[in-house]
């Protein structure tokens, strides 16, 4: 079979680079996780959040001045706002009505008495829960992500297509782990946008071996190699253009958004561009392998053996 296209690289000839890279990333990944775990925000352990908006500009400097005076000088603190006007506190401890309204008095003397709050308060019972509810989620996602794909092609396709999703997202969580960002509730839905985006990927390219696989007969290793080469890359630019699409708006809401959405930003961007790498280099390789090892079916077997 002729492919009208042009196989600029032989991506499952060289699937072991990807495949050690891969490894090699996931390792270091798990090696961070039990050293280091995870940089959990407020929505994930015991602790309080203040949300205060102010009637003027203000600084990262003036509110730490103004949370040491309160005695919580070292309280995590971000200022946003289109004009500089509003504070984000997070704070280690579940603080009572006495310590909020200490901060809010410091607060209020700096900036004057025009301000408004607003406290959230998580204990360490609902932040274990939290916990195990995102664990939950994302099984069930790619559980259920697994049993479509089983349904519309067949289970090599589904099994290539979920190892493929958890390693996005353990990519995610590795990434976040390496590099001490802080993990809340936005973070996790940016993993399981990571899921829907990465499966996308995925089905175009698995859809296309299949409509490839319909016009042929395999008739070698390579030549079922061929397929998924030729697969690949007549998907290569719809895949990248969609991808590349939602980068662009992520980086600019990243770059120009409100502090409180970057790590959702972040997130999603790491699993964008991990969900491109694999759909190339590891779904459809990985797929080429659970094929290539297929036995072959007694009366295909039989009718081979008749002279």
């Amino acid at each position: 079979m002729n492919y009208d296209t042009k196989i600029r690289y032989d991506v499952v000839g060289n699937r072991n680079k990807y495949f050690i890279f891969s490894i090699a990333l996931t390792i270091a990944g798990i090696v961070s996780l039990l050293l280091f775990q995870m940089n959990f925000g407020v929505d994930f352990k015991a602790g309080s959040n203040m949300d205060i908006s102010v009637s003027k500009a203000v600084t990262q400097q003036q509110v730490t001045e103004a949370l040491t005076t309160a005695g919580y000088g070292e309280a995590a603190h971000t200022v946003g706002g289109a004009n500089n006007d509003r504070i984000s506190i997070r704070f280690d401890d579940v603080l009572n009505q006495e310590q909020t309204n200490k901060v809010l008095n410091a607060m209020k003397a700096k900036f004057g008495d025009d301000i408004s709050s607003e406290v959230n308060v998580v204990s360490a019972d609902l932040a274990r829960e939290l916990g195990i509810k995102t664990i939950w989620a994302i099984l069930v996602a790619s559980f259920g992500i697994m049993l479509y794909v089983m349904a519309r092609f067949e289970w090599r396709f589904a099994l290539a297509a979920n190892i493929s999703i958890l390693y996005d997202s353990f990519v995610v969580i590795a990434i976040f782990s390496i590099f001490r960002f802080e993990v809340d509730l936005p973070f996790i839905a940016a993993v399981l946008t990571t899921l829907g985006y990465s499966i996308n990927d995925k089905i175009v390219i698995f859809d296309r071996i299949r409509e490839n696989l319909r016009f042929t007969t395999i008739k070698s290793h390579s030549h079922l190699a061929e397929i998924v080469n030729a697969s690949i890359w007549q998907t290569m630019a719809r895949n990248l253009y969609t991808v590349l699409t939602v980068v662009i708006v992520t980086v600019s809401i990243f770059l120009l958004g409100s502090p409180s959405i970057k790590m959702f930003c972040l997130a999603l961007l790491v699993g964008l561009v991990s969900g491109a790498y694999s759909t190339i280099f590891i779904a459809s390789p990985l797929w080429y392998l659970f094929k290539r090892n297929q036995k072959q079916k007694p009366k295909a077997a039989a009718a081979k053996a008749t002279p």
